[in-house]
Formats: C-alpha cells, structure tokens, sequence
C-alpha cells in the first residue's frame, strides 16, 4: 500500500493559487502556478516565492557537536562562526556522496542540517549512528520548521519593508534569528537559484501569515509565486548540482568537480573523518588521470537533452551521459549538464552531440555555470 504524499503547511494556499501539484520525495509539492518560464524570468529580474518545506532539518547540539560534525562530514565544520552557514556534503566509507547538505551554525554547541527532502532520512540514520561516542545529540526537527524562500534581485528590498534585522550586514551564506511580518524566523542569505535571496525557516503555524505578507510586500516588486519545476532550471542555469543527477553514491565529490568542499586539513578527530581514506585516493585519481568530469552543454539546435542521454563524440562512441537538461529561459536554447570523458571536457570543445532518440543533435562544451549573476 502506498502511502499517501505529506503535505506543507501551505498545502491549501498553493491549490487556491491554482497550483499544478506532484509528488517530489513523499510531499505534495507545487510544480508550477502557471507558466515555469514566466516563473523563472520573475526570479532573474524581479523575485520569486519558494515553499520548499520539504527539506529535511536536522538538529545537532552538545558540546562535541562540532567534533561529530567534522567527523561525519567532509567539511570542516568546527571553523564555521556562529551565524555562518557551509555547503558541504556527506560521504560513505567509500566516498560516494549520500547528500549534499547546508549546515548552519546557530550557536557555540548547536548546528541545523539541511538535508535534501529525498536524503533526509539517510542523513539523519548516518548521523545518529556517527554519533556513538559523541557528546552530541541529533534531532529530527523535521516537523518543527517549514522553509519559505524569495529569491531574486528584489528580495533584499521586498524583505527590508517586513523585518528590522540587518540585511545589509547579512553575508551570503550567513543566517541570524530574527522576525520577518511578525512571526520569529531564522533568516539565512542563501538559495539554489544564483540569485541574491533568502530562506526563512520559521514554525509551520507561521507559513501561511508569512507566505501572504511576502506576497503583499512584493506586489508592486513583481513577486511571483514559483514551482519546483523554474527552481530546476535556475539552479541549471547556475551550475549547481542537484542529488540523483550531478551527485549519487556513486560519485565523489571530485568526480563531481566538487573536490574543493573536502578538508582534508581538520585537526579534529586527528583529522579523521568518514570516507577520508576513500576521498585521498578519489583526489589523487582525479588529478592524474580523471576518467569523466562534469560539463555544461550548449545546444546549436532547439531539440531539449534530458538524463539520462548519452554524448557522443564526433566518431559516433558514447564519451558521457546527460545528468541534468532543460531550455534556458536566459539562454534562449537548450542547456545540459553532463559527465563526459575528460579527452572531451575541455571547453570550446565541438564534435559532440547529445543522442536524443536515435538523432545525434550537436553541442558545445562549455564551462559551467551557464549564468552568473553581476554583482
């Protein structure tokens, strides 16, 4: 029997909104509200509004909360300041990527997690089972929180009419308790659509006061409210990487060209720390001889790749395989991410060509990301 997806406490807003609902990790989740290319633009000149409660919080406090961290996770968590977040990801023993994660340091002895809705599970069993012999505990604060996002380059302005908190002293990937319409919020400047914005983690009562104040502040902004589907393509268009595409168990994270996110150099532990032999030896591979490395892909005709296709190169062999593709609303044509052997990653590359359906449609190799925001 399967069981039925859950649902975010602004289930009932998004359905009056008109939205188009899938499920997405076991949560009903809105796809879009009307055009996901209307959507998109929105976020790129004005701003879009994100329910992304299905994202996986978990919590971590006691006095070796950072010494378990460090222990269970390739970054070096322990030098992150309080009100500072890090990106950064969980190994196997292997070195194979279960989640890729956002850790916010909230205090000396507490940290929150930030799991992929899809992972979270995962994330939390690993981390309570790291946890043996640690002064730390890990909860499950899935429950507690529901995550509302606006991004965009007019989410500073439309955020400052609701909140007295400092934005302007608020870094990227820096989070600090404050109250956003009245309703008390952990306020982090981070995203997943390479634009300036915010996440506000508030309690699940709040959501829907605080989804209709954004969506007030915002009007004469042009806040949208935005689906998962335009979330996807933004976060293509800014080259970040998306679990079970870019990142799976049987990648590394330098597989993934992500090597950087790996500390090698924590003093914690003794600098050990779950994966690191595994890692050394992923490192040393790729810096001679990688077999594949992650590309972006710039379609020269209209036809759209999607995971899974195979790249092919100018003799016609398989040299790699699409993981994520979609049209750019900011391009203008079909764009790819893509692992493909490394004699044909270097950019400006030509003679390869994504197989769609028996067609072998060519593609320019490019350096990722594909959209940068100016600064």
């Amino acid at each position: 029997m399967t069981e039925a997806p859950r649902r975010t406490a602004l289930d009932a807003t998004h359905r009056a909104l008109g939205a188009t609902m899938t499920d997405f990790a076991g949560w009903d989740m809105p796809l879009r509200y009307g055009s996901e290319r209307d959507e998109h633009v929105a976020v790129r000149t004005r701003a879009g509004l994100f329910d992304l409660s299905h994202m996986g919080e978990i919590t971590v406090t006691g006095p070796a909360a950072a010494d378990l961290l460090d222990f269970s996770l390739v970054g070096n968590i322990g030098g992150v300041a309080v009100g500072r977040a890090r990106y950064t990801m969980i190994c196997d023993a292997d070195g194979g990527i279960l989640d890729d994660l956002i850790v916010y340091r909230l205090g000396e002895t507490e940290y929150m997690v930030v799991a992929n809705a899809s992972n979270a599970q995962v994330v939390l069993d690993a981390l309570t089972e790291r946890a043996s012999g640690f002064d730390a505990e890990v909860r499950d604060d899935r429950d507690a929180y529901a995550l509302l996002a606006v991004q965009g380059p007019e989410s500073p302005g439309i955020l400052k009419g609701l909140t007295d908190a400092d934005l302007d002293g608020l870094k990227y990937y820096a989070g600090l308790p404050g109250t956003v319409a009245g309703v008390p919020a952990l306020i982090a400047r981070t995203g997943y659509t390479g634009e300036d914005g915010f996440e506000l983690f508030v309690r699940p009562a709040d959501a829907v006061a605080l989804w209709e104040a954004l969506t007030a502040a915002g009007k004469d902004a042009g806040l949208v409210p935005c689906g998962l589907s335009c979330r996807d393509t933004l976060r293509l268009e800014a080259g970040m990487p998306l679990y079970g595409h870019e990142l799976t168990t049987d990648t590394t994270p330098f597989d993934a060209g992500l090597g950087r996110v790996v500390k090698f150099e924590k003093t914690t532990n003794g600098g050990d720390f779950v994966g690191r032999a595994a890692l050394e030896a992923a490192r040393d591979r790729a810096e001679a001889n990688p077999p594949r490395k992650l590309v972006g892909l710039i379609a020269e005709g209209r036809r759209v790749p999607r995971a899974g296709y195979p790249v092919v190169g100018p003799d016609g062999a398989v040299i790699g395989e699409v993981t994520s593709g979609a049209p750019s609303p900011t391009l203008g044509k079909p764009v790819a991410m893509a692992y493909v052997d490394a004699a044909h990653a270097t950019p400006g590359t030509t003679g390869v060509a994504v197989d769609i359906r028996g067609t072998h449609e060519p593609y320019e190799v490019v350096a990722l990301p594909f959209y940068k925001r100016q600064k």
